[in-house]
């Protein structure tokens, strides 16, 4: 159990999920629930995507880095990185495959309609720097780039054997993501371990760094990866139908998922988990708060909160 949420005294509802926590050894600090149930990582292997891009010569900056591995909120500071992830390597929009959506951000698409968009593109695609760095990568290492979503395509091809070789899994049978990349399937023990490699590895110092640099990049202001980037020295990464990982630099590797697909539930069960591996300062908990015990509204007036529920 990760959460319930108390409304007017009465715990109404609860949120099933899995924690793994492993130290760099491979010890397990913290389980919680069953780590060894499947489901699709999603956009939580990002920072993994981004490492591959990186290293197949993608010339990106730290700006840029921390874009490759974003589910962004799709603000104009997010669509000109990515745009220019494109520009260098000689591209433009068109070679995008990820799908034409709204951004993320509410705020950012009202902006968009106020300033006379009439349509998604698949630049505000909460993706699309994924996509952009994938792209730069196809260039620099000499690969077709029309097809670098398919699963045998090599930029995909390397993905899944990091991701396997980290998680010490087989992460097949691929499925396919929101975005049209393959998504890859494992477990909280499997993504935990690899959050762990990304807490440790010098090999992963380049998007670590990038995206604890620049949280509001890697994420959105108003999200809680971007809030525990403030407040802890982690790279946090989250995926789509709550899923996520925690890893906090030379102390450990986290990883959680939230069966029910409770994004607030999932983040209440991951902070109460780093509070009492000892992680959070005073100062951490008090920012983090908001995100920690989410208030329950009734009449426009808090009645309650979503509660950590971890054994």
């Amino acid at each position: 159990m990760l959460a319930r949420a108390v409304r007017s005294g009465l715990a109404e509802s609860y949120h099933d999920g899995a924690i793994a926590v492993f130290d760099e050894a491979g010890s397990i600090l913290l389980e919680v629930g069953d780590i060894d149930r499947p489901y699709f990582f999603r956009s939580a292997i990002k920072p993994f995507q981004a490492t591959i891009s990186l290293e197949a010569g993608a010339d990106l900056n730290r700006e840029q880095t921390a874009l490759a591995a974003a589910s962004h909120g799709g603000q104009p500071v997010h669509r000109a990185v990515v745009g220019s992830i494109l520009a260098g390597a000689g591209l433009d929009e068109s070679a995008l495959r990820c799908p034409a959506d709204w951004p993320l951000s509410p705020s950012a698409h009202q902006q968009l309609i106020a300033g006379g968009a009439t349509a998604p593109q698949p630049i505000y695609h909460n993706c699309s720097g994924k996509h952009a760095a994938a792209l730069a990568a196809c260039v620099a290492a000499g690969w077709p780039t029309g097809m670098y979503a398919e699963p045998d395509h090599p930029y995909q091809v390397r993905v899944r054997e990091l991701v396997s070789e980290l998680t010490g899994e087989e992460v097949g049978p691929v499925g396919v993501d929101g975005c049209g990349f393959p998504t890859l399937r494992g477990t909280t023990r499997g993504l935990a371990r690899a959050f762990t490699r990304l807490a440790f590895d010098d090999r992963f110092r380049p998007v670590r760094d990038a995206m604890m640099a620049m949280p509001a990049l890697t994420s959105d202001t108003d999200r809680p990866e971007a809030a525990l980037m403030q407040w802890v020295p982690a790279t946090v990464k989250g995926g789509a139908v709550a899923c996520a990982g925690v890893a906090v630099t030379g102390r450990l590797g986290l990883a959680a998922k939230c069966w029910d697909g409770s994004n607030q539930a999932l983040y209440v069960g991951v902070i109460e988990a780093l509070d009492r591996l000892g992680i959070l300062e005073p100062v951490a908990r008090q920012g983090l708060a908001p995100h920690a015990r989410p208030e329950l509204l009734g009449g426009g007036a808090p009645v309650g909160r979503l509660e950590p529920a971890l054994p």
